[in-house]
């Protein structure tokens, strides 16, 4: 064992100690030791105990643990607090610049115990009314968390997609008559993807060199990474291998299955005019994952699925009356200008302490204001809603008299995650059969590469929404995307509108519309299958039906 790692082992040590309150001169002691060992010229693992207390900074304590790790492998005391710990804990003490004093902080007061829940709060502006941090703070702590979660090997889409472009665009420019494509994640649009994976018709050794050469680009463990994301190169000999690799690296496996048996082992099609020349519909690679869209794209002019423009409002959004960073009245503007008719605000309800949920007076301050908006603004309308929180009973966050107050109510979870299958589902049930409940937020409160969503019956929910007419939200926050695309299936099959909610906490947040229309188009959805999509007066229509049921 080499000092540099010895001395991880007490760095660690001191950290915990700090995190769980311990003795400031404990924590100091192992703190020192940590720069001590590392700064030794010779191997610590191997001294006598007797000489390492001869050595200054190494007293009775550390020599001991030194003894042990070389007798064990382990420090006792290190792993006892290590099973105290919650991994994702451990994890946040690695982040650069969030000592341990801060990470105890997120923990027991917010509850926060992933790097992905925490960068969450960052973006719905959570963490700067937290003593100890600010605006400055949170900013720069957002930015090291997502460098620590791209640097895992694993990426989001909504994260990464405009590197990839640029990228690609470098690549065009400089290599001006070879062909540079996205496959595999980017190409198809998945919400996770292995890193930038460019198809190429060039030599591989004359890109990399072009690469390195560029100040975004670094070799880590000879893998090129731009501005943080790796880059995967594909070399083909020639245009023709090209085609053909373009095409597989753009669909899922069952779905190449099933058009090698049903179109041809040596055929494929990139563009629409291959697709036409083969006498069937264009199939966007996004959507090429479930074998049945080749059926049907043989039977059909058009698979008529949704695209951005067809999205009419913004629904589920935040502002300065919880925990967004713009107010209505801005979040109203930003709308205007990006062409959307109506805007659904919908701020956090008062459970969500955390987020500065909103009391039953501060609702009814907030309406005040959107009907002074409205009455000022031409082009937009505002509707009130809230983002309601089930509570652990499952039952409403307010009373059901202050309920009938909003236009729509989006019932969501977001406390007492840590639930099994059946509680989940039973807790959501009972919400979606309240007469207040319009769209089921979010339904299993996952957030991509950092937290796994409790377990629902997927099923038996898109079934009671289907019964009590409930539109189930797609959050097209890229670290959501919650409904997950592969259940949109049954879920137009049981006639349930699927909303396409970007939860903007802010006006840039609007933009995350796109990625969920993305996840809706894999699962093949179409205009009409979307709330959203309705006009002003359809939705007002859709909101009256809501009531009456």
């Amino acid at each position: 064992m080499e000092n540099k790692e010895v001395a991880k082992n007490f760095q660690l040590l001191g950290k915990l100690l700090e995190l769980h309150g311990e003795n400031p001169f404990k924590t100091r002691s192992y703190s020192s030791a940590y720069v001590t060992i590392r700064k030794l010229g010779f191997p610590v693992i191997e001294k006598p105990k007797e000489e390492l207390l001869n050595i200054q900074g190494i007293g009775k304590a550390i020599s001991d643990k030194i003894e042990e790790l070389r007798e064990t492998g382990k420090i006792a005391t290190l792993e006892r607090y290590l099973d105290q710990t919650p991994k994702g804990i451990i994890e946040l003490l690695q982040i650069k610049g969030f000592g341990p004093k801060k990470v105890r902080a997120v923990w027991k007061e917010m509850g926060i115990e992933s790097v992905g829940e925490l960068l969450y709060a960052c973006q719905e502006n959570r963490l700067v009314e937290l003593k100890g941090f600010g605006a400055k703070t949170q900013e720069a702590l957002q930015a090291q968390l997502i460098y620590f979660l791209d640097s895992k090997g694993k990426y989001l889409y909504g994260h990464i997609i405009n590197e990839g472009r640029k990228l690609k665009r470098y690549l065009l420019n400089h290599f001006k008559h070879s062909r540079f494509e996205f496959i595999n994640g980017l190409k198809r649009k998945m919400p996770i993807v292995d890193g930038i994976e460019i198809l190429m018709d060039h030599k591989e050794d004359e890109v990399r060199m072009f690469l390195t050469s560029l100040s975004e680009c670094e070799i880590i463990n000879d893998s090129i990474h731009f501005e943080g994301s790796k880059v995967v190169l594909y070399p083909c000999a020639d245009s023709a291998e090209f085609d053909q690799l373009m095409f597989k690296g753009s669909a899922s496996e069952s779905f190449l299955n099933a058009w090698y048996d049903t179109i041809g082992i040596d055929t494929f099609a990139n563009s629409r005019s291959d697709f036409r020349k083969l006498g069937i519909s264009y199939i966007p690679p996004e959507t090429r994952e479930s074998p049945h869209l080749i059926q049907l794209a043989k039977k059909m002019d058009s698979l008529e699925l949704i695209d951005y423009s067809d999205i009419k409002g913004v629904v589920h959004s935040h502002s300065t009356f919880s925990d967004g960073t713009n107010t209505i009245e801005e979040m109203a503007q930003a709308c205007i200008e990006e062409g959307y008719e109506y805007l659904v605000m919908s701020d956090h309800s008062k459970a969500a302490f955390y987020a500065n949920g909103l009391s039953e007076e501060r609702v009814l301050h907030q309406m005040k204001t959107i009907d002074d908006i409205n009455d000022r603004i031409n082009g937009l309308h505002i509707y009130k809603s809230i983002e309601c929180d089930i509570l652990h009973s499952g039952d409403l966050d307010y009373d059901d008299q202050f309920l009938e107050h909003f236009d729509l109510v989006i019932s969501s979870i977001h406390s007492n995650l840590k639930m099994d299958k059946k509680k989940a589902t039973d807790r959501l049930l009972k919400a979606i059969e309240h007469p207040a409940t319009s769209i089921l937020g979010h339904p299993t409160g996952r957030l991509l590469l950092s937290r796994e969503g409790y377990p629902i019956d997927h099923k038996m929910i898109i079934d009671r929404c289907a019964a009590y007419n409930v539109a189930i939200e797609l959050n097209a926050n890229p670290y959501r995307l919650d409904l997950d695309w592969e259940w949109i299936y049954y879920a137009r099959e049981k006639e349930v509108l699927i909303s396409i909610n970007p939860d903007a906490h802010s006006t840039a947040g609007i933009a995350d519309i796109k990625f969920g229309v993305d996840a809706a188009r894999k699962g093949g959805l179409k205009v009409s299958e979307c709330l959203n999509t309705k006009s002003k007066a359809q939705f007002d229509e859709w909101i009256s039906k809501q009531k009456s049921c």
